[in-house]
Order: C-alpha cells, then sequence, then structure tokens
C-alpha cells in the first residue's frame, strides 16, 4: 500500500534534485572586492550563477584562516554557467560594484581588488573587457590580476553570511538540504543570501526556479517553502 508524500519529504527531494543545477559545462571564477560577505551575496543572486563560496586565495601562506590570513586576499569564489552569464558579464558586475582603489580604506592584501585568472581564455577576456573600459574613459583599474592558483574556503560562519542571519530561514532549508555543506552549495541559498543583502526579491527568485530543472511538483514544493520564510 503507498502512502501519500509528506510536505517534507517532497521538499527534500526537491532540494536534492536542486543543488546540483547548472552541471553542465560550469566555470570557475575567484575574485576579491574588499571584505566578501557583499560580493557573495550581489554574484549570487544572478542567474546563471550555480553557487558561491568565500575564502582565502592569491598567497602562499599554506592553511590561511580569518585570525591568520598571511598574504592571502578575502575572494568570491562562484560557480557559472557561461551560456546563462559569460564570464566577461562577471567582470562588468565585479568592477561596477567596487572601487579597486584602497578599498575600504584598509591597507594590506587582505581587502585587494583581485582577479585569478583560471585559465587563458579568462586572461584573454579580463584584458578585452580593461580595454574596452579604457575606450569607455574608465582609466585602468588597480586591479591585481594573477593566474589562479588555489582557494581555502572560509569558516563555516562566513558562509552565506547574510543569509545566516536569518535563523528560520536556515531552519527550513535544512529541510532541503539536511546536509549544511549541501545547504551552504546549493543555487537556491545564493539567492537567498542575495535576497537577504536587498540584491534581489522572492518575485525574482521564484520566476527563475519555474525555469529550473526540476518537475512542477518540486518547484512548487520549493516556492512554497521558502514563501513561508520569516524574514
Amino acid at each position: 500500500m503507498s502512502h501519500p508524500e509528506r510536505p517534507e519529504q517532497s521538499a527534500q527531494r526537491a532540494g536534492a534534485s536542486a543543488s546540483s543545477l547548472f552541471m553542465n559545462n560550469l566555470q570557475t571564477a575567484t575574485l576579491g572586492m574588499g571584505c566578501f560577505w557583499s560580493p557573495e551575496a550581489l554574484f549570487g543572486h544572478l542567474p546563471g550563477v550555480n553557487g558561491t563560496r568565500v575564502g582565502y586565495a592569491g598567497g602562499t601562506s599554506a592553511k590561511p584562516t580569518y585570525r591568520q590570513m598571511g598574504d592571502h586576499t578575502e575572494t568570491v569564489q562562484i560557480e557559472f554557467d557561461p551560456a546563462i552569464i559569460p564570464f566577461e558579464d562577471i567582470l562588468h558586475v565585479f568592477w561596477n560594484n567596487h572601487n579597486p582603489l584602497n578599498i575600504n580604506d584598509y591597507k594590506g592584501r587582505q581587502y585587494r581588488s583581485l582577479l585569478l585568472a583560471h585559465d587563458q581564455k579568462q586572461q584573454d577576456s579580463i584584458q578585452h573587457v580593461l580595454e574596452l573600459r579604457k575606450e569607455q574613459g574608465k582609466g585602468v583599474p588597480e586591479t591585481e590580476i594573477a593566474p589562479y592558483k588555489d582557494f581555502h574556503p572560509a569558516e563555516d560562519h562566513h558562509q552565506k553570511y547574510y543569509l545566516k542571519r536569518f535563523p528560520d530561514a536556515m531552519e527550513k532549508l535544512s529541510t532541503l538540504y539536511p546536509a549544511q555543506d549541501d545547504l551552504i552549495d546549493s543555487t537556491l541559498a545564493a539567492r537567498l543570501n542575495g535576497l537577504a543583502k536587498g540584491f534581489t526579491n522572492l518575485e525574482r527568485i521564484n520566476n527563475e526556479i519555474h525555469q529550473w530543472p526540476l518537475s512542477l511538483n518540486e518547484q512548487d514544493s520549493m516556492i512554497n517553502l521558502i514563501k513561508h520564510i520569516r524574514w
């Protein structure tokens, strides 16, 4: 005898399906724009971004932490689908949303304007966008550009910082993603972190969910769950 699926079961199944959206041809971008909390929310709200993480990169220290960062920089690492959001669009968002000169009035490498090219194609895109900006009279930004070497994820409490300020959101999302790492890496958490910071709204997120590769029941279950979050 079959039993009807409980709402939390349907929601969890939707979460499992949606934790790995845009799996074809994903690319990675790693960049620094000062304190990494806001850039993670900024990029996380963008359609085509599959997931985000904050961490430390661009230096030589073997095991950086927030308290002992060494010569690393606070960065956000983005997984994205270039068919939806090309790397050059990410670069425009990057330079249009911070001032590379003396970020946060801070001296040192912790808050650097930093671009780490993952391959030659990214390096070429960076140079192309720099030329476009120069032609537009925007000058040459004081951004450090270097080849990507490695990325050290930051401590858990820094991941999805703005979303974690809403305990009810985290509690409800845990029914979709029982494992904390799955929650933090999910596309939905990236969007809701952008919402918590004010970069997007629920209507836009709901409309996008309807485009995600989920069944109609899974989409409705996810939308119903986030509709009841107390912000």
